[in-house]
């Protein structure tokens, strides 16, 4: 029998795949894979949502939602992985999120996706038994009005993608039905608090409803150009404003309807496969 399971990042449109899975619309579904990046890491409201709501309400209907996260069986920094705690290791000279760019503001190179979540679902699948023999089904929370998001990159023989949402016809509007039917909260936008990819508004709102959460992210981007500061390079930025988060964002409204332009989404909705 193939192995079916759900890509699960917390945001509306995943979330909307586990309503459909847990109530039958899908067919026979196996688990859905959310994969945590790191407590210290993770939006706090996107975990409290996983684990106080998406958890139980789905395990309630007899479909597992499996929490992952990155784990090192090598060296001396074996055992679980964080984002953040590697990209605050004071030794650690990769930068594995897209930091922007001084000059164009254009985001860096990234391995965040791929170390963090594709390969941690893709070690799920190999050891619950998908194959070449066997692919496992891992489906994609694409919505219809993302369509030119879908079918990216080539996958790997133990697993091919599929996109419930197109075969269903759901826009982002649509999977919001789905769940509010369901009798749901909608999610939060899902996304690493620290997220390069962060429009303007987001980052104005965050300095101003989480203070505590763009300090730390003020702390991150200070701590990476303290370290390319002694390796004679270029300092980089969480906006692509080309100067320091704080001095870059405010916290006042007038911000709150700019637009980063393509690519501004990240990791929402887990589409990690594209």
């Amino acid at each position: 029998m193939t192995l079916r399971v759900i890509s699960y990042g917390g945001g509306v449109q995943s979330t909307a795949l586990v309503v459909l899975a847990a109530t039958g619309r899908l067919g026979p579904v196996d688990a859905a894979l959310f994969c945590n990046v790191g407590d210290d890491s993770e939006h706090p409201a996107t975990l409290r949502y996983v684990r106080d709501v998406a958890i139980p309400w789905a395990a309630e209907r007899g479909l597992p939602v499996h929490e992952l996260q990155k784990v090192n069986t090598r060296g001396a920094h074996r055992g679980p992985v964080t984002l953040w705690g590697q990209l605050m290791r004071s030794e650690s000279r990769s930068i594995p999120i897209p930091m922007r760019m001084p000059g164009n503001g254009a985001p860096g190179t990234r391995s965040c996706t791929a170390d963090f979540k594709i390969g941690v679902v893709d070690r799920w699948i190999r050891e619950h038994g998908g194959t070449g023999a066997a692919p496992a089904e891992v489906m994609i929370g694409i919505s219809v009005d993302e369509l030119e998001r879908a079918g990216r990159g080539k996958d790997p023989v133990y697993r091919r993608r599929s996109y419930p949402l197109l075969e269903h016809g759901l826009h982002r509007s649509g999977c919001v039905e789905v769940i509010r039917a369901a009798g749901l909260p909608i999610p939060p936008k899902s996304a690493c608090f620290f997220c390069p990819y962060h429009r303007p508004a987001t980052w104005a709102e965050q300095r101003r409803d989480e203070p505590e959460l763009f300090a730390l992210s003020q702390l991150l981007e200070d701590t990476l150009n303290d370290r390319r500061d002694r390796l004679g390079r270029d300092r980089i930025y969480l906006t692509r404003f080309g100067r320091r988060l704080s001095d870059a964002v405010g916290e006042a409204q007038a911000q709150l309807f700019d637009h980063d332009g393509p690519g501004e989404d990240g990791c929402d909705e887990g589409v990690w496969f594209v």
